[in-house]
C-alpha cells in the first residue's frame, strides 16, 4: 500500500533485501469494486509501482491483493491488461484492529482447523498477535505435513 511506503520505507528496503515477495495492494485501499474506468484502476496501481522503485530500485512484481477482497469483474481483466496476477486468500480471520486484537488463543483457534491443502492464509503485518505466534503457528503446520512455498512458486511465474 501506498502508506506503508510512504511511512516505512527501511521496512520494505528489508523485506527485499531477507527476499520477501512485496506485491501491490493499491495505493489508498479503496473498494477497488466501485473502480470502473482503467485510468482510476492504473492510478491506485501505477503510484505504488512507482513508489515501490523509488525506494528500492527494482521493479514490483506483478501480484495484486485487491483491499477487503472487493472487486468486479472488470477489476480483474484491468490487472490482467497491466500484467498482474490476482491473487485472494483461502484462509484469513479477523486480526486487522490494532485496538481489538486476539489473544493468542484465539487465533490459534481460528486458524490451525482451518488450513488446508492449497491454502492461502491472509494474515496481517499490522497484527501484534499474528507476530507473537506465527513461530508457533508456522511450526505446528509444519509438524501436520504442511511445507510453504513463495507466491512464484505456487503460481509458477519465477
Amino acid at each position: 500500500m501506498g502508506n506503508y511506503l510512504n511511512t516505512s520505507p527501511d521496512l520494505v528496503k528489508r523485506m527485499i533485501a531477507e527476499g520477501h515477495i512485496v506485491g501491490n495492494h493499491t495505493n489508498t485501499h479503496p473498494d477497488m469494486s466501485k473502480i470502473s474506468d482503467m485510468t482510476s484502476f492504473q492510478k491506485e496501481i501505477s503510484a505504488v509501482e512507482s513508489k515501490f522503485k523509488e525506494i528500492t530500485g527494482q521493479d514490483m512484481k506483478k501480484y495484486y491483493r485487491p483491499p477487503q477482497g472487493k472487486y468486479s469483474v472488470s477489476n480483474l481483466k484491468q490487472a490482467n491488461e497491466l500484467g498482474y496476477k490476482t491473487i485472494f486468500w483461502s484462509l484469513a480471520y479477523v486480526d486487522w484492529y490494532q485496538d481489538k486484537q486476539p489473544t493468542k488463543e484465539q487465533a490459534f483457534e481460528k486458524l490451525l482447523p482451518r488450513i488446508h491443502p492449497g491454502a492461502v492464509v491472509l494474515l496481517h503485518s499490522t497484527s501484534k498477535t499474528n507476530s507473537e505466534i506465527l513461530d508457533t503457528l508456522l511450526t505446528k503446520w509444519e509438524t501436520a505435513g504442511y511445507t510453504f512455498g513463495t507466491l512464484d512458486e505456487l503460481s509458477a511465474n519465477k
